[in-house]
């Protein structure tokens, strides 16, 4: 089987996706797409910047597996799954994980990744799950720093949207590519550093984009998303099956968790301009700040109290604990160094803030968007 390959760049970090199944490398194509410029490359080591090599091995997963099992090594999680990991003197790291039955050799100091195993889809998703973390441990030493926020470009200017889960982030981010023909940035987090014209540039964080059934069917996209899985196009594999079975019923109302949480429909970036005709954006400036909480029933209004920036609205390490920095990618803090946060945090305070109470109503809460935020 011929190799295939495929560079994913955002910004000045590169790496390059290499591998003897295809699917591989057409997964990360899919994932990374237009948000960090995915584009096929040629199958060779020497393609500049971090390269990944992720194939589908069986002997060779068996192999590293014996390796960690015989020597010494620590037990730890990774994404959630067991994982036993054991490192050289000279800092190589090899670890597996049987729940997954994938393997990997680490040689961060050579600017090389393997992953090893022995199905192709489990290797497709770790596979783009890691070359996105080279590309957030290239960035992060490059002075970036990660935000929880979603965001919306609006000529060439992004909207930045901050808040805890539920509280509308994605409904602001969704209301205006929807209705107000802006690009998608991100779902749910971004990457952001001064630059030097004193402009706060922004980079998406490619990821799968939840979006509840409820807020589907108000964006007028409830139909399409059932309509293409019925015609058997696949979402994310995060999918719960109680959403997919929810989709398959007709159920428009949100669907709650035994613990309270909703759950909701996992959608791939590409979905977005495929399904929607909504585009993904690759990068724009920071332009303003929404922060938004829901009340099914209020009409949109600024809310009394004004709510501002602090040092929780950036990502750390500790809020990416499913993945812990144990193939050394990363080398800082998950969420960028701390002068770096403070710097881009002064700036971000200068940028027009609007705390707001949107309902259920979305044309209502679009018009209001329109109008506090001057969208032309």
């Amino acid at each position: 089987m011929s190799a295939t390959a495929i560079r994913i760049h955002a910004a000045d970090a590169a790496v390059t996706v290499i591998s003897n199944d295809s699917s591989v490398t057409q997964w990360s194509g899919r994932y990374f797409g237009d948000w960090w410029n995915a584009t096929a490359a040629e199958p060779t080591e020497e393609s500049s910047g971090f390269v990944v090599l992720s194939d589908v091995d069986p002997k060779a997963y068996a192999a590293v597996a014996r390796q960690v099992t015989s020597r010494k090594h620590e037990e730890t999680e990774y994404a959630r799954l067991p994982l036993l990991v054991s490192e050289d003197r000279d800092g190589t790291i090899r670890a597996f994980s049987s729940s997954d039955k994938l393997a990997y050799i680490s040689e961060p100091h050579a600017g090389r990744l393997t992953i090893l195993g022995t199905d192709a889809q489990a290797l497709a998703v770790a596979t783009a799950r890691l070359a996105r973390e080279v590309v957030r441990g290239l960035l992060l030493r490059d002075g970036w720093t990660l935000l929880h926020a979603s965001a919306a470009v609006i000529d060439e200017g992004a909207v930045l949207t901050f808040g805890s889960k539920g509280s509308g982030k994605s409904t602001v981010a969704m209301i205006l590519a929807r209705q107000k023909g802006a690009e998608l940035l991100a779902n749910d987090r971004v990457f952001i550093r001064r630059d030097e014209s004193g402009q706060l540039q922004v980079l998406p964080w490619p990821s799968a984009a939840a979006l509840g059934l409820g807020l589907l069917d108000a964006l007028n996209l409830y139909d399409i998303v059932r309509e293409r899985v019925q015609a058997g196009e696949e979402l994310h594999p995060t999918q719960d099956q109680r959403v997919t079975d929810a989709l398959a019923a007709g159920q428009r109302e949100p669907l709650w968790a035994p613990n309270g949480k909703e759950m909701k429909v996992q959608l791939h970036p590409d979905q977005f301009p495929a399904w929607f005709g909504i585009p993904l954006s690759a990068g724009a400036r920071a332009s303003a700040l929404v922060f938004p909480s829901i009340v099914p029933d209020a009409a949109p209004a600024l809310a009394d109290q004004a709510r501002v920036l602090t040092e929780a609205d950036f990502m750390t390490g500790e809020t990416e604990d499913r993945y812990p920095d144990v193939f050394r990618l990363i080398q800082v803090d998950g969420g960028g160094r701390e002068q770096d946060r403070a710097r881009v945090l002064a700036y971000l305070d200068g940028l027009p803030q609007h705390t707001v109470v949107l309902g259920h109503d979305i044309e209502a809460s679009g018009q209001f968007l329109d109008k506090i935020i001057n969208i032309a």
